[in-house]
């Protein structure tokens, strides 16, 4: 049976194109905020990393009330990168918004999210944001929605979407361009006159697949899910059925509904609804919870592979200890565990013959940094490796993943990056001109050619540049790409960066390590303008004598040294090196620290090639 008094739809875009703006507006407009409630832009976006880079980075939910009817909302991550959580979000809806910005149109990552909604053969609301830009196309991005609809072999019915205008910012929707509705009403009377209601049964045997987790203070872990069928009470015994184990006589300590953006705590929830619940700790995604007399198991939530992987070791550099709380290879495994339960598109592996060190595959350089960058805040301390793609056989051929580059740059770039783009196996599929001065590049390129590109890519464009992938699938093995062409310049002995020795390396590269800065041997401290490593003292001080005024020094002017975020970091560094991750410094390190053993071995390496 159909239940008409819910909905459940997910928001999809591309990232930045307005999903959670139009979220604030939602939950503004349906009234579950008091009058003088004081509210914070992109409410949904919760964690301080969201709110810092300006993504959404988990999925989350929220739910309003419209017409007597509860409408569960799921926001979810343009990137994809972190296109597991849109994959799991998906799997709690029955339709779909999606959000394309009036002048951008369909870009990259909403190539990924429609086709990720079409697999799951859910309806969709075509929604075009700021159409109150002064270079919006409205009737060309709407034809460019269509043909990517095609594209990806939607059917007549799904191709059938109504179409909205929104300024989200402003709260407001348009069923056409010329109406005069100044809010969001038209929005909600289309999902609940298109999207249908959930098929449930209330009569039938619980069944409640796991989508989420959470955790609360108070209750410990929360599980969070779409219940299939069924009712589930407190007080009441229930079978969880795990990947590898069945858990029977299973209790619940809370159970909730979701009302705006809380949880409500219930005595029952029925089908079709999203709810939570906590009380079970052993509990991972995709686990379902069932009936224990007349169990019914549901279809586990699959993903799509990772691509990419690193290394993280237990740090042992000279400096170990002095910034982090949890340094130890137990409290980081235990910390890379809790992650991959939370994230299904995860996975860890612990290296064969060594207790301090953890493969860690991934998406995209992106999920990796924000899952460092988060661990870094809550008080780890470790180093990690140059990611590294994953390869597979098939058919007997060594095969590597393939993505399809998108560039939107300044036409004056073209010639650089189509040179740059061939060195790592690039191939050019597509070149348009507006005839504006920009110039849209197309590019099947291996996704080891793009590791370490991004910051080649914003130099060689001054920052004019856009640049967007996507998974495309996967090639045999491409060959050896040239990554970065230039040496490091590497600290020869413990001590503190001098302005004295940091102007004599003006001439040999660029410094990353600001004067006073405390370094160690085999330390990297700035990048060197021609191949080949550089051991230097940077902690040399001028010899003093009686012939010199005080103030002889006071005119010398230091170049600025380039200090690298997370993300340059992991970027810049080749395969002998190392970034060292602590809560209050980023270094990066050579691998061996000891500059003879690094000679040796680098002539042991050449002996090899030769």
């Amino acid at each position: 049976m159909r239940k008409d008094n819910f909905r459940n739809i997910a928001i999809i875009a591309h990232v930045d194109h307005g999903k959670t703006t139009l979220v604030d507006g939602m939950l503004r407009q349906s009234g579950i905020f008091r009058e003088h409630q004081a509210l914070t832009d992109r409410v949904m976006d919760n964690m301080d990393l969201e709110r810092e880079r300006g993504i959404t980075i988990s999925a989350k939910n929220t739910a309003i009330e419209y017409n007597d009817v509860k409408i569960n909302i799921i926001d979810t991550p343009g990137h994809a990168d972190f296109g597991g959580e849109v994959e799991r979000g998906l799997n709690l809806v029955d339709g779909a918004m999606l959000l394309v910005d009036a002048s951008e149109g369909p870009l990259p990552q909403t190539r990924f999210v429609v086709k990720k909604a079409l697999e799951k053969n859910l309806r969709i609301i075509l929604v075009i944001n700021k159409i109150d830009r002064p270079d919006s196309r409205i009737s060309e991005v709407i034809d460019e929605v269509f043909d990517l609809f095609i594209d990806l072999d939607a059917t007549e019915e799904q191709i059938d979407f109504p179409i909205l205008y929104t300024i989200a910012k402003d709260g407001v929707a348009h069923l056409d361009l010329e109406d005069d509705s100044t809010d969001l009403r038209p929005l909600f009377d289309t999902i609940i006159n298109y999207i249908q209601g959930p098929e449930a049964n209330d009569d039938h045997v619980p069944q409640l697949l796991i989508a989420n987790l959470d955790y609360d203070a108070y209750v410990g872990q929360i599980a969070i899910g779409r219940l299939k069928n069924g009712v589930l009470k407190m007080n009441t015994n229930y079978l969880l059925m795990g990947e590898h184990k069945h858990t029977p006589n299973v209790k619940f300590s809370a159970l909730y509904t979701f009302e705006g953006l809380r949880r409500q705590q219930v005595e029952e929830v029925v089908a079709g609804d999203i709810v939570a619940f906590a009380g079970v700790e052993t509990i991972t995604i995709g686990d379902t919870i069932t009936s224990v007399e007349n169990p019914a198991i549901l279809p586990r939530i699959k993903v799509d592979e990772p691509t990419v992987s690193m290394i993280f070791y237990v740090n042992t550099s000279p400096f170990a200890g002095q910034d982090g709380k949890y340094l130890t290879s137990r409290h980081i495994l235990a910390r890379l565990e809790k992650e991959m339960r939370l994230n299904v598109a995860l996975q860890i592996e612990q290296l064969k013959n060594r207790a301090d060190a953890f493969e860690v595959k991934g998406r995209g350089e992106l999920q990796m940094a924000v899952l460092i960058e988060t661990m870094r805040r809550e008080g780890y301390e470790f180093m990690v490796s140059k990611p590294r793609v994953i390869t597979k056989e098939i058919d007997g051929k060594l095969s590597e993943p393939v993505e399809m580059l998108y560039l939107d740059i300044p036409e004056d770039f073209v010639g650089v990056m189509s040179e740059k783009l061939s060195a790592r196996k690039g191939r050019m599929v597509n070149i348009i001109n507006h005839g504006s001065g920009r110039v849209n590049l197309e590019f099947r390129i291996p996704s080891r050619g793009l590791i370490g590109f991004r910051t080649t890519f914003m130099t060689d464009t001054k920052g004019a540049g856009v640049m967007n992938t996507i998974m495309e699938g996967y090639e045999p093995w491409f060959g050896a790409i040239p990554q970065r062409n230039t040496g490091a310049l590497v600290s020869d002995r413990p001590g503190k960066v001098t302005a004295y020795a940091s102007l004599s390396m003006e001439d040999r590269g660029e410094l990353q390590v600001e004067v006073g800065t405390a370094v160690y041997g085999g330390m990297v401290i700035g990048e060197r303008n021609r191949p080949g490593d550089l051991d230097v003292n940077i902690t040399r001080e001028k010899k003093l004598t009686n012939m010199r005024s005080a103030n002889a020094d006071a005119t010398v002017t230091l170049r600025k040294p380039h200090l690298l975020t997370l993300d340059q970091a992991i970027e810049f560094i080749s395969e002998n090196e190392l970034v060292e991750i602590t809560p209050d410094n980023i270094r990066i390190r050579k691998m061996e620290l000891d500059p003879n053993k690094r000679l040796s071995q680098a002539r042991k390496e050449k002996r090899q090639d030769d």
